[in-house]
């Protein structure tokens, strides 16, 4: 095997895959109602546009703006007790708790919340007319008491968002921040499984609006990924284009939590729900976001402190850094980036991917060879190490493993032949290490004058690029089902161990990891490769909010 395969699988799997604006709308087909499935997403849209409204219910009359619940009406505390059906797959989220359960003083918030980073709703969204008619209030559908006080702590900004519009009577911001968001909606894992390319809406029935609903969630309010049901993703304009005359005739968005609303889904309503979905798509906030869950996922300890180490690429793909119960894009959005970025079609392909990343044998092992001679000079001479002395000593190290090579070996089966190189193949290599160092040095100069290096420092070794990876790696095994949810822990415990003892500091940690994705993608063209990373490395090393600014290194 030549010096230089190393790269190879790298290139071939190791990319990363980037997140879509909108879901997996290229892989997910319409929806449909109960154990049929409708046509593809692209007939949906046109049919969707003809759509009637729905007839023959006992609900609420169509308005001709949405109509969400009011402030007040919540589910009952125990809807089943009341010999009413629940939603199916009633949150719970990703520590255990369902919504409606009490605060502890457990959730109270270990860092500042990510308000500042969430998008800003339009403020001239038009203001929506109140509806002229509700679904009866009964005493047992009020809120608990702990609801209607100020201890409820929502998961994320998201649902702080929406409970602050739902408070205020402001659903003109309300629809305008679900429109800013992923609504995920379950499904059965089997018949996904059989009919990737569709989506079935399963509603259920209200006993407030005695009708068919549809429950959707935000991010935060997902439970644990399990076994069965898996989730789809899909933006507020893709339920208003998908959305079928037989579908449902209310949307529950978030049912059972404080934040919950309810929308009327005529196609005067859609229409709306596509107006403000085209204006977030025109006023979204670039990538990188800083995103996490205040509610459910870790902010401290040795976990927090793994998911961490992927945090640049969750902070540049706007993912919550610290969901470690993870459901991504949804199932099929998940394992569809994983089958095109990374070749990975089965647990056992997830399996055999995390464990070379985790021993850090994705990256090439020229760089590591070439970045390994300048760290024992820097420790032979105790301090920096000039490119020309790094440039011979290592050609004599090639010249040097050429002529160990060439000699017969003696093992316990007897003499091992010699693999000799030739001297064309050993100064080809010579030539390939020294343009190396020549990128390298470049990239550095770069990374000081851009921050990410201070003056003096080096980069010592890139297996921060596949530490940080398997951090990734296995959350995203999770959202695809490849694992459960303790696998992916100790995946992301052992990736966060692994960066601590080969690295000093969070900002030595960001460098190596750039340099790597650098060295892989970006051809010394300094583009969209370096310039994303250079704006997550900044924004992780400066937000009040970021892990790196709250979690000790060691």
């Amino acid at each position: 095997m030549g010096l230089w395969n190393g790269e190879e699988p790298a290139k071939q799997g190791g990319t990363e895959p980037e997140r879509t604006a909108d879901g997996p709308v290229r892989s997910v087909g319409g929806p449909a109602r109960g154990a049929g499935e409708r046509e593809t997403l692209a007939a949906r849209d046109a049919s969707a546009a003809e759509a009637d409204p729905p007839t023959g219910t006992d609900g609420p009359p169509p308005r001709h703006a949405p109509a969400p619940r009011p402030a007040d009406p919540a589910p009952p505390t125990d809807p089943h007790a009341a010999g009413d059906p629940a939603p199916p797959n009633a949150p719970r989220l990703p520590d255990g708790r369902q919504p409606s359960d009490a605060p502890t003083a457990a959730d109270s918030l270990s860092l500042p919340r990510d308000d500042a980073r969430q998008t800003q709703p339009r403020t001239d969204a038009p203001t929506h007319a109140q509806p002229q008619s509700q679904p009866q209030v009964t005493p047992q559908s009020q809120p608990p008491a702990e609801w209607r006080s100020s201890a409820w702590q929502p998961p994320s900004a998201i649902e702080q968002e929406l409970y602050d519009a739902k408070t205020r009577g402001d659903w003109a911001r309300y629809v305008t921040a679900l429109a800013h968001t992923p609504l995920f909606v379950a499904d059965s894992r089997e018949r996904v499984d059989a009919h990737p390319d569709t989506v079935v809406f399963t509603p259920y029935r209200d006993p407030r609006t005695r009708t068919d609903c549809l429950a959707v969630y935000t991010e935060g309010m997902l439970p644990a990924p399990a076994e069965d049901p898996v989730f789809h993703s899909g933006s507020l304009g893709w339920y208003a284009r998908v959305w079928g005359p037989k579908d449902p005739p209310w949307l529950a968005v978030n049912p059972g939590s404080p934040c919950e609303a309810y929308f009327p889904t005529t196609p005067s309503h859609r229409a709306v729900w596509q107006r403000h979905a085209d204006r977030a798509a025109a006023t979204d906030a670039p990538r990188p976001q800083l995103r996490a869950l205040i509610v459910g996922g870790p902010l401290r300890g040795p976990v927090a402190h793994g998911l961490a180490c992927g945090a640049l690429l969750s902070v540049n793909n706007a993912e919550l850094w610290n969901a470690m119960a993870y459901h991504g894009g949804g199932y099929t959005a998940e394992r569809d980036r994983l089958s095109e970025w990374w070749g990975i079609t089965s647990r056992a392909d997830w399996q055999r991917t995390l464990e070379l990343l985790l021993r850090a044998e994705m990256t090439s092992p020229v760089w590591e060879f070439t970045l390994g001679i300048r760290r024992s000079l820097a420790l032979d001479f105790a301090g920096a190490v000039d490119v020309d002395h790094w440039r011979q000593v290592a050609e004599r190290a090639l010249w040097h493993n050429a002529a160990e090579a060439a000699e017969p070996r003696i093992t316990p089966e007897g003499v091992t032949v010699a693999q000799p190189r030739s001297d064309a193949e050993v100064r080809s290599q010579v030539a390939g290490v020294r343009r190396l160092i020549g990128r390298i040095t470049r990239y550095e100069a770069r990374f000081r004058a851009d921050g990410l290096l201070a003056d003096g420092r080096f980069v010592r070794s890139v297996e921060a690029w596949d530490y940080g990876r398997a951090s990734c790696m296995a959350r995203w095994g999770l959202g695809a089902r490849y694992c459960t949810l303790s696998e992916a822990e100790q995946a992301v415990l052992r990736a966060g161990r692994l960066s601590q003892a080969n690295y000093r500091s969070w900002a030595d940690f960001s460098a190596a990891y750039i340099l790597g994705r650098c060295l892989h993608f970006d051809e010394e063209e300094f583009g969209d490769w370096y310039e994303e990373m250079v704006a997550a490395h900044r924004l992780l090393m400066s937000d009040p909010g970021s892990p790196w600014r709250n979690l000790p290194w060691k």
